[in-house]
């Protein structure tokens, strides 16, 4: 539907997501500045006659295999818009062609040729903008026909000039996102030694990349490899000085380069297409590293403080709302509703000033009131800060003591120089002699104090080299003694050696591959269907019939693998499950739904039943119910039960449970007062 509005195409590009006031309310760790903080990423695309070559060792049975580096990134960017026009509907996104026989750098450049006076065979597909249906739809039109891609993708004679392409991003980052926190370039080629008989365009391109970085902007290379053609892609040659590697004194720095992306599908054991690898390495950094607070205050000691900025590593993602959507009486398409708010008195009903506002609470049977000004003062627990207050041993912090997400703190430079090293050294300290910090936490005004364990985080890598996990700090939320609560009373059987060792076969047939379970393989089905019908509507598209969800378990193969152990397991287990029933002379015998139940069935006779009812009219004793009264467990005792005890002490025995708990309860409480 192209009326829905996305977005306003002449609205201010730098106030998407902006001008709400922030509230000055109570908040323990207020995660929303970290989500609505504002991105935009602009594909750079090379589009060279390598670029354009499909792979010779394509499997004619999987389409994406035979996809040329191009059209794979195009597909790629196609994807992550997809994504982003609904979970990140605030950030922007842009799609830049360089290496094409035409040139355009903004709308009508085509007609009038001063496109390709200024950056020539640079083609700017998709301009730096929340992307819109009618971009969706563009994009998706190219990627699906062939005929019309290739009208555009036409490779120049000419080599593109490398210093012009980074330019160009600059001028549109500046034009287009001017004050957005994260502003990144996707470069993704194939050309590991651009200009390479002409060193003067070598160093002009490193000084555009160095401008991109004075800007704040991100240059993150795909490089891509063919080992079809003997081709491996080298970063020395050109793109360390391109690109920047991380440092450990700037957070905020591009992440370490990856292993370049292989178009390699010949291997049947491998069997990754490049868009597959495209997709899977712009995922893994298509989110921003953004700060959850930044440049807070970590005092270790008294006089000795540092500065910290706090990341969420790891976090559920939800269905957010964005904006509420109403059908106009005039039209069947949705529209975006543009909501306000204003105070009204209930009695003149006139419009309240914000100045006017009390906040009151009843005390004593009065209503105390408060201005803002004294609620702020209320709240202020002093400024954020991370304060050491002493430092216990590892095995004291038990891993059910964790009530919040816990947040990742890194070391900054930006208030006290020398962080980095203090912060170094107290994290190797504490992995040395295996210790935690206790601290007093505030991690932004008007946050709720809490205290906190700082425990250390060592690094992790995968296979392949790349960090699956920085080393750091941790600060874990402590639970108060009100949030603890005490496990219920379970009464189990340990299972003889012979059924642990035939289970152990069985887990050992049903572990993942290298027995890693990675989270991104798993979308949240319900998350991605929401996605999807609203991605339907938008585009008008045929709404889907089922949702695809990837955490259902594959029963065949699971049958396949794991099915005689199971079957031998089971039998197993009914022979020992017999022999402890004529040891213990137990008449539980299991159910096929794995509940228990007892050995007598529902036509057992009436003489029995009204046997087992008076020994339950008798009730218990009272030192038993005191003593589970003591102990807040009166609640295991029946319904007869409970009426019997309370007809023995000429109480009222009729009610709910809870009626009869509470009565029961009463009479101790009654007969202590007396005593």
């Amino acid at each position: 539907m192209t009326d829905l509005p996305y977005r306003n195409k002449t609205a201010d590009p730098s106030n998407h997501g902006g001008g709400e006031e922030e509230e000055e309310e109570e908040d323990d760790i207020d995660d929303s500045g970290y989500k609505t903080q504002k991105d935009a990423v602009l594909f750079a695309i090379d589009v060279s006659k390598s670029m354009l070559q499909t792979p010779t060792d394509a499997d004619p049975k999987k389409p994406d295999t035979a996809l040329c580096p191009t059209l794979a990134a195009l597909k790629c960017a196609y994807a992550l818009m997809q994504q982003r026009i609904i979970s990140n509907p605030n950030d922007m996104m842009g799609i830049l062609l360089f290496g094409t026989e035409k040139s355009k750098f903004q709308e009508g450049d085509e007609e009038t040729g001063r496109g390709g006076l200024q950056y020539p065979h640079c083609y700017l597909l998709t301009d730096l903008d929340v992307p819109a249906a009618a971009d969706v739809k563009q994009l998706r039109s190219m990627v699906e026909d062939e005929e019309e891609a290739s009208k555009l993708l036409q490779a120049s004679t000419e080599e593109v000039s490398m210093a012009n392409v980074l330019f160009c991003a600059n001028q549109i980052f500046t034009t287009k996102a001017p004050n957005f926190s994260s502003r990144r370039l996707f470069l993704v080629t194939d050309n590991d030694y651009p200009h390479a008989a002409n060193r003067d365009a070598r160093n002009s391109a490193a000084v555009r990349a160095k401008d991109l970085y004075d800007l704040g902007v991100t240059i993150e290379l795909f490089p891509i490899s063919h080992p079809d053609r003997g081709y491996t892609f080298d970063r020395s040659r050109f793109y360390n000085d391109i690109v920047y590697s991380a440092t450990p004194s700037d957070p905020d720095a591009p992440a370490p380069l990856s292993s370049d992306i292989k178009a390699a599908n010949a291997s049947a054991k491998d069997g990754i297409s490049l868009l597959q690898a495209l997709l899977s390495s712009v995922a893994s950094r298509a989110a921003p590293r953004r700060a959850l607070f930044s440049n807070v205050a970590f005092e270790i000691a008294p006089g000795l403080k540092i500065s910290v900025k706090g990341f969420i590593i790891l976090k559920r993602q939800e269905p957010r709302r964005t904006s509420y959507i109403y059908l106009p009486s005039d039209s069947d398409k949705p529209q975006v509703a543009v909501g306000s708010s204003t105070l009204m008195a209930e009695d003149t009903a006139r419009s309240v000033e914000k100045v006017e506002i009390r906040k009151a609470y009843k005390f004593g049977g009065e209503t105390v009131s408060f201005t803002m000004e004294e609620m702020a003062k209320i709240r202020n627990f002093g400024d954020p800060i991370i304060r050491i207050i002493g430092f216990k041993p590892m095995d004291m912090l038990p891993i059910w003591a964790n009530i919040k997400h816990n947040t990742f703190i890194y070391p900054s430079e930006e208030e006290y120089v020398g962080s980095t090293r203090v912060f170094s050294a107290l994290q190797q300290k504490l992995l040395k002699d295996k210790l935690f910090g206790l601290a007093w936490f505030i991690p932004r005004k008007n946050a709720v104090p809490t205290l906190a364990a700082v425990y250390p985080g060592t690094e992790k890598r995968n296979e392949e080299g790349e960090q699956v996990m920085p080393p750091g700090l941790w600060i874990k939320p402590l639970p108060c003694a009100d949030d603890i609560r005490e496990p219920p009373e379970t009464n189990s059987i340990k299972a003889p050696d012979e059924l642990i060792d035939s289970m152990r076969v069985i887990v050992q047939q049903l572990q993942l591959p290298k027995a890693v379970y990675d989270p991104s393989k798993y979308p949240n089905p319900s998350l991605q269907w929401f996605y999807k019908i609203l991605q339907a509507l938008a585009l008008e598209e045929d709404l889907p019939e089922t949702p695809e969800d990837k955490t259902l378990p594959r029963w065949k193969q699971i049958h396949r693998r794991a099915g005689p152990y199971v079957v031998e397991f089971g039998e197993m287990l009914e022979k020992h499950y017999a022999e402890w029933q004529r040891e213990n002379k137990s008449s539980v015998h299991p159910t096929t739904n794995g509940a228990a139940k007892r050995s007598q069935t529902s036509t057992a006779s009436g003489a029995k039943k009204v046997k087992t009812e008076d020994v339950e009219d008798e009730g218990p004793s009272e030192e038993q119910m005191l003593a589970a009264h003591q102990k807040g467990a009166l609640a295991k005792f029946t319904n007869p039960q409970l009426k019997a005890f309370l007809a023995s002490k000429g109480g009222r025995a009729s009610g709910k449970k809870a009626d009869l708990v509470e009565a029961v309860t009463g009479y101790f409480e009654t007969r202590m007062n007396v005593d």
